[in-house]
């Protein structure tokens, strides 16, 4: 097995990785927001605003690792 797909593998792998953590993040996030906005609709702005940003940063998260990875793939070549 040579270097190249060494770095293909483990690009693969981590990309995998990352999109299953952020898939189970978001979805954590967004059932919470859902199930408080259930319990209590009056709030319901206050928990979309509250739940924005760490959604952003996660997605932001996500992007970043995933260039990460194609970077390491594109360098090794």
């Amino acid at each position: 097995m040579g270097g190249n797909a060494i770095a293909f593998f483990g690009a693969g792998l981590g990309l995998g990785m990352v999109v299953i953590g952020a898939g189970l993040g978001i979805g954590r996030l967004a059932a919470g927001a859902a199930e408080g906005i259930a319990r209590q609709p009056s709030a319901a702005d206050k928990i979309t605003g509250a739940v924005n940003l760490p959604l952003f940063l996660l997605e932001g998260v996500a992007i970043l690792a995933e260039v990460f990875a194609l970077l390491i793939v594109l360098m090794k070549q």
